[in-house]
């Protein structure tokens, strides 16, 4: 059977009537006003793509009509996005009806409800932080400052610190070169706030506790604690720093802190305790600062069982175990315990934690599997469910390839308008 060609003349006619749909649709795209006076906009499937082009900073609400949370959140949103849009950058909030517009949240892996996204010209970055609204500002705000940013004065010090909220640690550099920092403020953006003093006070190296320049502060207004660094500003040393500083001294394991120690390579000392929120829990904390003070190539954590017994659990702990207990972890499917030194008992506490890490250190250790999830089991059972999804899509794009490949070569209009 012959098979009929396009004359080449009507080609290049076919292309253009091809292409006049989509480029009607890119300029009525580029056309769309969307406003910026600080109310929250409605996207949909229809605008959305058009909305990520026109607005650099886009923070948007992936909801459901039924969702509670999703109707607390609406009234935050109301209250911060006036704020948002008066910023020097300013964030325009929009929100997307995600159960209507399946296929829209769905690109975006949405699989629950609400879900926040910044799209910072047009990459999506997920807020998993507070859904208040002086919270959200605050948290927000970092993304469009700038990587760096330099403070004259004493007063556009306080003023820094002030703004910067109690959300992410602080890295203030007095007297440091702006360029030695630059690369970690770019890098950690989404975890601190980077900024270099250029002119300050004694009553500031006073209330920051350092007496010599140049001199980095690192502080955790959260958990109301400070560690500096005076050098050398060369090397791993400075990196290494900043690294280890993102993180409290002694780390609250709970499900957020679980994502953040994803990031970091070091093993973690872990002090399991009945109530980490009574008394004697918070004395046991403070001196366990001294030991990971001392210790920096270790991350200190704790945990209660009361708190968090799933967890707890995986160490072969229940509420029946003597408790304090102490291990190291490899945040993943091993721990270690120090032979002699399982748990504390009454008495000097720094004495033991000093020889449970001298033990450690001189190999004293047995090792043991968790019993439970690894730290990626926690970890995925905390994030989306985004691997599914593609997998299935993956799956599901096979069988349709194969199903047409099998398929005879004769063209059948019918058939295929059918299927």
């Amino acid at each position: 059977m012959a098979t009929r060609v396009l004359p080449p003349t009507l080609l290049p006619l076919l292309l253009l009537l091809l292409l006049l749909p989509l480029s009607a649709r890119a300029t009525a795209a580029a056309g769309e006003e969307f406003p910026r006076d600080g109310r929250v906009i409605d996207l949909d499937e229809s605008n959305f793509e058009a909305a990520l082009g026109a607005i650099d900073f886009l923070f948007v609400d992936f909801y459901a009509p039924w969702c509670g949370h999703c109707k607390r959140l609406a009234p935050e949103l109301d209250e911060a996005a006036p704020v948002l849009a008066g910023l020097s950058e300013p964030i325009v909030v929009a929100k997307v009806n995600a159960d209507k517009y399946r296929k829209l949240g769905s690109k975006y892996g949405v699989d629950g409800f609400p879900t926040l996204m910044l799209f910072i010209h047009g990459v999506p970055i997920e807020h998993t932080g507070s859904r208040k609204a002086d919270q959200l500002v605050r948290n927000l705000k970092k993304f469009v400052a700038p990587d760096v940013s330099i403070l004259e004065s004493d007063t556009a010090i306080k003023n820094f610190v002030e703004n910067a909220g109690t959300s992410f640690p602080m890295f203030l550099g007095f007297g440091v070169n702006e360029s030695l920092i630059a690369e970690y403020g770019r890098k950690y953006k989404k975890r601190a706030w980077f900024a270099v003093a250029k002119d300050f006070s004694e009553d500031i190296m006073v209330a920051y506790d350092f007496d010599k320049v140049p001199a980095l502060v690192a502080i955790h207004p959260k958990y109301r604690e400070q560690s500096l660094f005076y050098g050398p500003f060369e090397g791993n040393f400075l990196e290494d720093f900043v690294r280890q500083s993102l993180l409290p001294l002694v780390v609250p394991i709970n499900t957020e802190t679980l994502k953040m120690l994803n990031d970091d390579e070091r093993k973690v000392v872990l002090i399991i305790l009945e109530d980490d929120s009574d008394e004697n829990s918070t004395q046991l904390v403070q001196v366990l600062k001294s030991a990971a003070n001392a210790n920096r190539d270790l991350v200190f954590g704790y945990v209660g069982i009361k708190q968090w017994d799933e967890f707890v659990e995986t160490f072969d702990v229940s509420k029946s175990s003597q408790l304090p207990k102490l291990l190291v972890w490899d945040r993943n499917e091993e721990y270690e315990l120090v032979d002699g030194s399982e748990r504390l008992e009454e008495g000097d506490h720094a004495s033991q934690i000093s020889q449970f890490l001298e033990g450690y250190r001189a190999g004293r250790t047995t090792k043991k599997k968790v019993s439970g999830p690894s730290f990626m089991g926690f970890l995925n059972s905390l994030v989306s469910m985004n691997s599914l999804y593609i997998l299935i899509f993956v799956i599901a794009l096979l069988v349709v390839m194969v199903y047409f490949a099998g398929q005879d070569d004769t063209p059948q209009p019918r058939r295929v308008h059918e299927e």
